[in-house]
């Protein structure tokens, strides 16, 4: 099979991002006003899509284009893993035009992820760096409120 990759999405590819976010754990909760929002508010998307432009793959990217980029939500569809998807993904914004000068590429994984993203040279020993986290307790009403 072959994908092409996309930087924008479809109103349709968005209903297949919903979809692909409803099969995690860490997305589950997203919703399509969250997900529209979301999709503006990143610099950069990369999907992948099928023979019938239906969503299979997704990854995006905040970034300042200079200094700092980081990546999330790559995720596959379940029933087209294994089959290269990811790294495709992963070699899209590694090899992205707009990311080829920006010093320092980061993002989260699961521990069981590692190994796939050392691949690409990223790596978990970043010195005496330590990542901090503030959580937001984020309430349904307040969504429809925020710009």
């Amino acid at each position: 099979m072959n994908y092409q990759v996309v930087e924008q999405l479809t109103e349709a590819q968005i209903l297949d991002l919903l979809d692909l976010y409803k099969n995690e754990f860490w997305s589950h909760k997203r919703t399509r006003e969250q997900i529209e929002k979301m999709l503006a508010a990143s610099d950069i998307v990369i999907g992948l899509v099928d023979e019938c432009d239906r969503l299979v793959a997704f990854t995006r990217i905040l970034t300042d284009f200079i200094y700092r980029a980081t990546i999330y939500d790559v995720i596959v569809k379940p029933s087209h893993r294994n089959m290269g998807l990811g790294a495709k993904l992963m070699e899209s914004v590694i090899n992205h035009p707009k990311l080829n000068s920006v010093e320092v590429l980061a993002l989260y994984c699961l521990p069981e992820m590692i190994n796939f993203y050392q691949r690409w040279g990223f790596t978990v020993d970043v010195d005496e760096l330590r990542l901090m986290f503030r959580g937001n307790k984020i309430h349904p009403d307040n969504l429809n409120n925020s710009q």
